[in-house]
């Protein structure tokens, strides 16, 4: 449990400092959304691929929405195949940190919710 805390408290101090950094105020609300959308889309596809759906989901669906908004910056123009690799990479990633054992089913988790992302910012 404490590790958990831990892990959701370095994550959200991790996303609070992209937030301010690399977001200008206007945009901040797009990148809270982005991430609430991963954080959604990581607990459905947590359930969906039959995993114990818990803050691992959440905190693999954060990052890759954070990651998916970081890699979108000002460009207008989204690309489905840039949004679903920045989604899986993050994803993966942190379920590296998280010590989750699966690397493939993470990427896939991110990688669905850059295509949702993709989907509903288009």
């Amino acid at each position: 449990m404490k590790r958990a805390l831990t892990t959701l408290l370095v994550t959200g101090l991790a996303t609070g400092t992209f937030g301010t950094t690399l977001a200008a105020p206007a945009e901040a609300d797009e990148l809270l959304e982005d991430i609430g959308i991963g954080v959604g889309t990581g607990l459905i596809t947590g359930t969906v691929i039959g995993d114990r759906v818990g803050v691992d989901d959440a905190i693999n669906g954060a990052a890759a929405g954070a990651a998916v908004n970081v890699v979108h910056g000002n460009n207008e123009s989204r690309n489905l195949v840039r949004d679903v690799a920045a989604g899986a990479g993050a994803s993966g990633v942190a379920g590296i940190v998280t010590n989750n054992d699966s690397f493939l089913e993470n990427a896939a988790q991110g990688a669905a919710t850059g295509a949702v992302i993709h989907i509903l910012r288009n």
